[in-house]
Order: C-alpha cells, then structure tokens, then sequence
C-alpha cells in the first residue's frame, strides 16, 4: 500500500505548489491573462467553503493558507493509515 500513499501525497503536493503558484502569480499577473484564469478557475470553488467559514480579513484572503494546512493535516492522516496497513 505504500504505492498509494505515495501518489496520494504526490497530488497532495501538486495541489499545494499549484495554490503557491496562483497566489504568487495573483501579485504580478495580469488577471485576464489565460494562466491565471485557468488557474482560478481551478481553484476558486475549492475555496469557496473556506471563504465562506473565514471571509477575507482586511483585504487579505486566508483560504489558500488554510487549504494548505488543511492538505498537510490530511496528507500526514492518510499517508498514517496507509503505511499501517
């Protein structure tokens, strides 16, 4: 079973550099341009729910950083259970 901890980890990981990448490109990219669009098409309806518990404080959005420690929380609890099996 470690094979599929490893992939799980591995999209877990994909996913996160793909927030780190989008909030960075958010900073210096046109928000019209199609990588940001395709980006935040991506990624806007999985913070939606955060946004929705935690609005935006001060004109700064926290829903990337809590999704982050969301998927590491998650990544360390099923990599767990499955290296136990």
């Amino acid at each position: 079973m470690s094979w599929l901890a490893l992939g799980i980890h591995r999209v877990i990981q994909l996913l996160m550099l793909g927030i780190v990448i989008q909030i960075i490109l958010s900073y210096f990219m046109d928000p019209y341009h199609p990588i940001r669009q395709a980006l935040d098409r991506f990624y806007k309806p999985i913070y939606r729910p955060i946004q929705k518990l935690v609005p935006p404080i001060g004109g700064f959005d926290f829903s990337p950083v809590i999704l982050i420690v969301s998927l590491q929380i998650l990544d360390a609890i099923i990599s767990r259970i499955l290296m136990s099996l």
